[in-house]
């Protein structure tokens, strides 16, 4: 039995007709970016809907499909493709009216038990993220890691990465869902965080390897995104942006959908304000996103937590959360500056503080 024999031949030649075509999806829709319906037909009217003059050619093409030699494919590759009909297949996902016939991993499978078993979060926002907003994405991801809750991103630059790194460093379990083949970063400065996320959770995707990306498929992942997620956490956005699709996939399923505040005159908290605006769950903190799945005052046991500040410790913290600088800490806590900054070394280190932007030390916001 190959690793690839989670999913069965007709759902394997389907995915393979989606690679075929996704460049002809792409010119289809245009200026547009979203395929609504597109998905959710049969093979034979996606392949009519797309393949316009080169209709006899992909036909062609896919008559010549084998699953032997895709599964050949998948093994080299390191992947395993888990189709609708396994039982490892994600049931959050058949909500969605055009689920994902396959989807093709690389990473540990037995993520995939703990995505049908408990709660995950997707945590998702702009490429251009302000420090703050970094800083919050950051803190979810780890804190939410930390609680033993699966965190579902894109990897993506910004938002998306900083809560893959975050959930990492938290001792977390990571799930990136990918707009190309699994088998490869996206974008390609993601190499390092890829392999990361892969060893410790799990990347996905309902592309096969060696498909690239393209402007319909992100859109498209971003249902993935909110179907595998309990609850959708919006941390930074503008309005329009990809993360607001996801979003508002997450509440055509009925999912949470939650948001951090932002100022009311930054762009990029545009999109976060009006969810907030039309209902979502205002996040400033894990303890509120913990609130929404669990119930108030419940919390799961944690599997990673930051240590905690003893008293060696605590007058140099309460020193940071006044504003204090280096010489100003060693005044309160009676310490000399070199032992200031070893005791700045640990607190960071147990995630309790981060570098500000002018080299001071700032509380985490989360």
């Amino acid at each position: 039995m190959t690793r690839s024999a989670e999913a069965c031949d007709t759902c394997l030649r389907r995915s393979r007709l989606l690679a075929h075509l996704a460049p002809r999806i792409t010119g289809m829709l245009g200026r547009r970016v979203r395929a609504p319906g597109l998905l959710a037909l049969s093979d034979h009217d996606l392949l009519a809907a797309a393949a316009g003059e080169q209709y006899e050619q992909l036909q062609e093409r896919i008559g010549a499909f084998t699953a032997a030699a895709e599964r050949r494919s998948l093994d080299e590759a390191g992947v395993v493709a888990v189709c609708g009909h396994s039982a490892l297949y994600p049931v959050s996902l058949m909500e969605l009216p055009d689920a994902p016939t396959t989807l093709f991993c690389v990473g540990r499978m037995d993520t995939l038990a703990s995505l049908r078993d408990e709660p995950a979060v997707a945590v998702v926002g702009t490429r251009r993220p302000s420090p703050y907003g970094n800083e919050v994405a950051y803190g979810l991801g780890r804190g939410l890691g930390a609680s033993g809750v699966t965190v579902v991103s894109g990897l993506a630059l910004g938002i998306d990465a900083t809560s893959h790194r975050g959930c990492l460093d938290g001792g977390g379990v990571p799930v990136a869902v990918l707009a190309c083949g699994p088998e490869r970063a996206y974008p390609l400065r993601h190499r390092t965080l890829h392999g990361r996320v892969a060893a410790s959770g799990l990347v996905l995707s309902e592309l096969p390897p060696g498909t690239g990306a393209h402007r319909w498929s992100f859109p498209a992942r971003n249902r993935i995104m909110a179907g595998l997620a309990r609850m959708t956490v919006v941390v930074e956005a503008a309005d329009p942006s990809g993360s607001l699709i996801t979003a508002e996939f997450a509440r055509d399923l009925g999912r949470a959908v939650a948001a951090v505040p932002g100022r009311i005159t930054a762009s990029m908290a545009q999109g976060t304000n009006g969810l907030l605006r039309d209902g979502a769950v205002p996040v400033t903190g894990v303890s509120d996103v913990l609130d929404e799945l669990f119930g108030v005052g419940v919390r799961p046991a944690p599997t990673a937590v930051a240590a905690p500040v003893g008293p060696d410790l605590r007058s140099v913290l309460e020193a940071v959360e006044a504003g204090c600088g280096v010489d100003e800490i060693g005044t309160r806590a009676g310490l000399a500056a070199s032992d200031v900054r070893v005791a700045l070394a640990r607190l960071e280190a147990a995630g309790h503080i981060i570098r500000g932007g002018l080299g001071g030390w700032e509380r985490r916001a989360v």
